[in-house]
């Protein structure tokens, strides 16, 4: 009896830790007489997925439930509920997500958003450098979250990053290319958003 209740709490652990890790998350937005339900896609990867919604004290459609594509590093409304006036609706909703894509999945207007990057990325761009334009240019429209800092508008930052390489070494605000700090990494030989990314990817 006791192993079966191992096994059980075993089981449940694993099940509730899979869920916390899952890329697709559910946000809902108040407006007036109604819920909207939002999937908030925080990956580099695309999914289908499919939400349905029970309790009392609100209407919904009584369209069967459709996949809707939900890309990567997007928001994507999925469904509306119309709330009964005076009563406080009471609702629990399921969430099914699957990166193997169906042609059949509703391609619905995506909002992109920003996601947090495996390891976090700060650009510091010195006075001269002839490649940063580009790089910061793709992160401002890629996907990840960063932290951008001009050297020549923050002097604390040049001298602790001046101590950092050495106080014989080049002048850090003399630099051609950025400085990039990935999870704490520093990179001066990072020329292109694509080597950026590259170098992100690796364990």
């Amino acid at each position: 009896m006791l192993r079966v209740h191992l096994f059980f709490m075993l089981f449940l652990f694993l099940r509730i830790t899979s869920a916390q890790k899952e890329p697709v998350k559910i946000i809902t937005k108040n407006i007036p007489n109604r819920l909207m339900f939002y999937a908030i896609n925080e990956s580099t990867t695309d999914y289908d997925v499919m939400v349905t919604i029970s309790g009392t004290n609100f209407r919904q459609s009584k369209a069967k439930p459709r996949l809707i594509r939900v890309p990567a590093a997007s928001s994507v409304h999925m469904k509306t509920i119309m709330l009964i006036r005076g009563k406080k609706p009471t609702y629990t909703y399921k969430i099914y997500q699957n990166d193997s894509l169906s042609k059949r999945a509703l391609k619905k207007p995506f909002e992109k958003i920003k996601i947090n990057p495996k390891k976090q990325i700060t650009l510091y761009i010195p006075h001269n450098c002839t490649t940063c334009d580009s790089i910061n240019s793709s992160l401002t429209n890629g996907d990840y979250k960063y932290r951008m800092y001009l050297l020549s508008e923050n002097e604390n930052i040049t001298n602790q990053l001046q101590r950092s390489f050495g106080a014989n070494s080049t002048p850090v605000d003399s630099l051609k290319s950025p400085i990039i700090n990935l999870g704490g990494k520093l990179y001066t030989n990072i020329d292109t958003y694509q080597e950026l990314l590259d170098e992100l990817d690796k364990e």
